[in-house]
């Protein structure tokens, strides 16, 4: 297995068998803290783009513009009703919706440490780590052979989602499972920790380690997550009663009208043939009736199947490049999305929020994916707030937008499996083929700070 590039616009390989990489000259008008004039006007439209867009959702959510359903009410009832429970010491173990890790316990409690109403407090919380999770995006996006891209995928796709995404815990989990990943690669400890306690809140961002560098950067990163896990639910079971109850509530539940799974039952109520029922059960709207079960035992194994493939491809992966890890965590959380018996609308945003991790690196496998869940978020917010009751009575409309957004989702599984594949398959052209001779570095400016880095993750590889 090789070490791939950076790309061309990141680094000129080295004649020295260490493979080493000389930084170029900066872009005229740019210094080690000031990025050139097309970069600073790029920073100027993400800004602008980011306040306005968040200006807008702020009105949606606090009712000034009126969009579809209000969904406000899972953080002002569902929400502030924990919030009392968990404030006595114990997690909500008498109610079925409560189907969190603990983790989920210290966001739900947030928005008590500031003065305004839950409701505000939260809205709030949720604009903090908005803008953590874009400043982050920028920070890393702004390195040589990187890209704003990913900037631009986070703030556009996260408004798309509508008011949903100010108005569930999923965008401050994401902000945190997208600050790990970030990070995980030159600073495997502290992104595994990130991950781990992200983990604790919603599970998923632990598939953010499913493409971590063979050797030591996998040991520190998957050891400090596990670490970072138990050492927090250590203590919120040692402090709270009933910190894992909410696994007990997971066996009954049905199928979810959202998810991929519900399509045939969808189809077959349209058309007359399925006798069952939709109703409201564990905090979601789920078919319970014939064929559920099997359908049941069909999306687990689908499940099953995804991930034995992962640990395939991790098994037999030959080159590791900069954007594998990026790559391989937006292919796990999809697989672990369209085999989900529930795809919630907040589901998204854990997309959106891989997908721009992906397109930070010029090299991502990954691009045609990103557009796709962009696509998938507009579906999503046709499906829900605006055309819900649709999707539950199985109409028309209801079945052809809900099926639109789970089978392109469907799709964008496939389509990120195959380039995450292609991607470690082919081997790295050899040296002499490279394009650009080795040059020196100008007098006044040293070697790229992240070459210790990758000198250190070739070294894993070769060794590993």
């Amino acid at each position: 297995m090789e070490l791939a590039q950076d790309g061309p616009a990141d680094e000129v390989a080295s004649g020295g068998s260490g493979g080493l990489a000389l930084a170029a000259p900066p872009a005229p008008g740019a210094t080690a803290v000031t990025p050139a004039a097309p970069a600073r006007g790029a920073l100027w439209g993400i800004g602008a783009t980011w306040l306005t867009t968040r200006v807008l959702l702020i009105l949606v959510v606090s009712g000034v513009l009126k969009f579809g359903l209000d969904v406000t009410t899972d953080v002002s009832v569902i929400y502030h009703a924990w919030y009392g429970v968990l404030q006595t010491g114990t997690f909500p173990m008498d109610d079925v919706t409560w189907q969190y890790p603990p983790g989920a316990a210290l966001v739900i409690l947030a928005p008590g440490l500031f003065p305004w109403s839950y409701l505000v407090s939260f809205f709030v919380l949720c604009g903090i780590f908005d803008t953590v999770a874009i400043g982050m995006l920028v920070r890393y996006g702004l390195r040589r052979g990187r890209s704003l891209a990913g900037a631009w995928v986070w703030v556009v796709g996260v408004p798309l989602l509508g008011p949903t995404v100010y108005c569930r815990y999923d965008i401050l989990v994401t902000a945190l499972a997208v600050a790990g990943l970030l990070v995980i690669l030159r600073r495997p400890v502290l992104g595994g920790i990130l991950l781990g306690i992200g983990g604790l809140m919603k599970l998923w961002p632990l598939l953010g380690l499913a493409g971590t560098p063979r050797g030591r950067r996998t040991r520190r990163s998957w050891t400090s997550a596990v670490a970072a896990m138990g050492t927090l639910a250590f203590l919120l079971a040692a402090g709270m009663n009933g910190a894992f109850e909410f696994l007990t509530f997971q066996a009954d539940r049905g199928i979810e009208v959202e998810s991929l799974a519900a399509l045939p039952l969808h189809f077959a109520k349209l058309f007359g043939d399925w006798q069952g029922k939709t109703m409201m059960h564990y905090g979601s709207v789920e078919f319970i009736g014939t064929g559920v079960d099997v359908i049941s035992k069909i999306a687990l194994g689908g499940t099953v199947a995804g991930f034995a493939w992962l640990l395939y491809w991790r098994l037999r992966a030959r080159r590791w490049q900069p954007s594998t890890t990026y790559d391989a965590a937006l292919a796990a959380l999809l697989i672990f999305t369209v085999s989900s018996r529930v795809i919630s609308p907040q589901y998204m945003v854990w997309l959106v929020g891989l997908a721009a991790v992906c397109l930070t690196v010029r090299g991502s496998s990954q691009r045609p994916v990103a557009v796709m869940i962009l696509i998938t978020t507009v579906l999503t917010t046709l499906e829900f707030p605006l055309n819900f009751g649709q999707v539950v009575t199985s109409s028309g409309i209801g079945v052809t937008i809900i099926s639109a957004r789970n089978l392109l989702l469907l799709a964008a599984t496939i389509v990120s499996c195959r380039r995450l594949w292609r991607s470690t398959q082919a081997p790295a052209a050899p040296a002499a083929t490279r394009p650009g001779p080795a040059a020196e570095p100008e007098r006044g400016y040293p070697v790229r700070p992240g070459i210790a880095y990758e000198q250190s993750l070739l070294d894993d590889v070769q060794s590993g």
